[in-house]
């Protein structure tokens, strides 16, 4: 069966991306904005066409899995005669998956924000911008060899700088911009460090299998830890995981609909992809490596939990809240000890886990983010405090919200349900210890998820105080059809999405039926409960008396929370104290003086031993027969000495 049509969902992003990038002033904002959506459409289509003729319609293998296909495999650059960098498309379940969840986001996205981007300067230039993102993501996940990922991944770099820092005539977006261009290129040099260990020696930059890799002068000299490792920063970078995390709060600079885009579907789930799609190498040669990626995942994990509780810029809670979710999805895949899923062992569970929370979390944080760019489009604000008891006036945002803020506290029959519980089985399997605390984590996700729905649609309005105050006040409303409907139809997929046999199509390495553990599920169901009721209690009415006792209490402690444990502050002392003091400057005091100096000089030289000998090209003849007789008696006189 042929997919040579797959080509395609990479060249109409592309194609979309040049035509509005050269042409787009040219053309009205519906022109650019229909073509941007259009070709989504498209891609939309053609990848669920593909999920379709890859998962129900090709034969699997022998052992019941399915193949890994490569309907386009070019060489680019060859290096040696036996290696050589090839770009291509490549099918496996994990690219065909992903290929849905972005398809599908960015659709939405890009419908969305004909509502929520109309009238904004640079509309065309925007949707440029989405396109060339969309691209970027889609290419890293059809990469067939990690060199051609690596190329996509900096393009998603770029593209995301190019997003965030959209509103460039505001300082705040600018600095947002660089700060996440920066960090991640920072993480980026790690990746690319190994991928050229890897490369080097393997002599490939295709994914290798552990049967593959066991005779590779890698596995000899020991170095395969290290360049998966390496390979992880990079992703780590990407995904914002502690302590490079600080980036992703700032990117809520950009526009609404591209923090939904960067958070639920794209550039956040980077880092989690590589590793998936190397998975079986760590499986084989670097379970120490992997296991401490569980580690720092979880400790993320707790920090962004945190953090959220008490900040009150609602997209920012959501930025956090995606940094600890994420952390779920590295935990699940770093405690894993093997690639099998059979009763006695789920050593691989956290495999199937991770992926199915990657796809079930793109869907409910989209929402909850377009529902938070409706919020903003109607009271014209970030801070909670300029909300509170909007269900009245926005109820389809509101049903939306609650059902996502449901998904992700792990409430069934809503899809995060399913798939945290994987991910809690297999931590409980890994060690009780992180099942535990990974629970624990979960029971604050809750918490903080439903502090912000109080926050935001009950409690205190703020309109009808400015009101009742005799102030003038923008009356808050719902959004308009082209905005909520991605709301619905993201809601409607977390309803369901949950129920999907996910095993059946996404495995480390045998497919397998989903079992639910009774009773991990129940116990985090309780926490779950019991942190809604408690969120409940403080934030659900007029007043938050007992928010506002325990921030008098704790002052210390709400105020690190709120200013992010001070992670920023740090970075800026190792940035200007440490690296420019001790680095940066000598560094620049060496160019200037010697590197410069030394080509200064030799331009100085050569200027002034021209100024010296120029009169000896003076044009004149005389001058000339005289050089030439002075040349000739010494040239004479030298040859009568010898």
């Amino acid at each position: 069966m042929g997919f040579e049509y797959t080509l395609f969902i990479l060249l109409l992003p592309a194609l979309s991306f040049v035509l509005l990038g050269l042409a787009g002033m040219k053309m009205s904002h519906k022109v650019a904005g229909w073509i941007g959506t259009l070709s989504l459409a498209a891609v939309f289509c053609l990848s669920c066409y593909t999920a379709y003729e890859y998962f129900f319609c090709l034969p699997k293998l022998a052992d019941g899995t399915y193949a890994v296909l490569q309907p386009y495999n070019f060489k680019w650059l060859p290096f040696t005669s036996a290696m050589s960098l090839n770009v291509g498309v490549q099918l496996d379940p994990l690219s065909v998956m992903m290929l849905i969840v972005i398809s599908t986001v960015s659709f939405m996205v890009h419908i969305y924000s004909f509502g929520y981007m109309h009238g904004e300067k640079g509309f065309q230039r925007y949707y440029a911008f989405l396109s060339l993102f969309t691209m970027s993501m889609l290419g890293l996940v059809l990469a067939t060899n990690i060199f051609q990922m690596y190329i996509f991944w900096e393009l998603v770099g770029v593209s995301s700088y190019l997003l965030i820092g959209f509103y460039y005539p505001q300082a705040a977006a600018v600095s947002a911009s660089k700060k996440a261009f920066i960090v991640t290129r920072f993480a980026d040099l790690f990746f690319l460090i190994g991928i050229l260990i890897y490369g080097y020696y393997t002599q490939t930059f295709d994914y290798l299998t552990p049967a593959q890799i066991a005779d590779k002068p890698i596995m000899a000299v020991g170095l395969l830890p290290t360049a998966l490792f390496l390979m992880f920063i990079g992703g780590a970078g990407k995904s914002a995981m502690f302590p490079l995390h600080i980036w992703l709060p700032d990117a809520m600079e950009g526009p609404t609909p591209v923090s939904a885009l960067i958070h639920a579907a794209t550039m956040v789930v980077a880092g989690v992809y590589q590793v998936a799609k190397l998975f079986p190498l760590y499986i084989y040669g670097a379970q120490p490596q992997l296991h401490w990626i569980a580690y720092i995942a979880a400790f993320t994990a707790f920090y962004a939990a945190a953090v959220a509780c008490c900040q009150s810029d609602i997209k920012r809670v959501l930025a956090f809240s995606t940094i600890s979710q994420i952390g779920f999805m590295f935990v699940a895949l770093g405690v894993c000890t093997s690639t099998v899923v059979t009763e006695g062992d789920e050593g691989g569970l956290g495999y199937m886990a991770s992926m199915f929370h990657l796809f079930t979390h793109a869907m409910f944080k989209a929402c909850l983010f377009l529902g938070a760019g409706c919020i903003i489009h109607a009271v014209h604000s970030n801070e909670k405090k300029y909300m509170g008891g909007l269900w009245k006036y926005m109820p389809m945002t509101c049903i939306t919200f609650a059902i996502s803020c449901l998904a992700i506290s792990g409430i069934p029959p809503f899809s995060g349900f399913f798939s945290k519980d994987e991910i809690l089985v297999a931590s409980f399997e890994f060690s009780p210890v992180m099942g535990w605390i990974m629970s624990g984590i979960a029971m604050m996700t809750a918490f903080y998820m439903f502090r912000l729905f109080y926050s935001i649609f009950f409690g205190k309005s703020y309109y009808e105080e400015q009101l009742n105050a005799g102030a003038e006040a923008h009356k808050p409303h719902e959004a308009p059809v082209v905005m909520w409907l991605p709301l619905v139809f993201l809601a409607l997929i977390t309803c369901v999405c949950g129920f999907i046999p996910f095993g059946h199509f996404i495995s480390a390495d045998k497919l397998f039926d989903i079992h639910m553990n009774t009773q991990v599920a129940v116990t985090s169901v309780i926490l779950s409960v019991i942190a809604i009721a408690v969120a409940t209690f403080m934030y659900a009415g007029k007043t938050t008396p007992v928010a506002d006792m325990l921030a008098k209490r704790f002052p210390r402690l709400h105020e690190a929370a709120y200013r992010r444990f001070y992670m920023d502050e740090v970075w800026q002392f190792v940035t200007h104290k440490i690296i420019f003091r001790f680095i940066s400057h000598p560094v620049a005091w060496f160019d200037r003086h010697v590197v410069d100096g030394t080509f200064n000089f030799l331009a100085w030289g050569a200027q002034s031993s021209s100024d010296s000998i120029r009169g000896m090209q003076s044009g004149k003849v005389q001058s000339y027969v005289v050089w030439f007789l002075i040349g000739v008696i010494a040239l004479t006189l030298f040859l009568l000495a010898l």
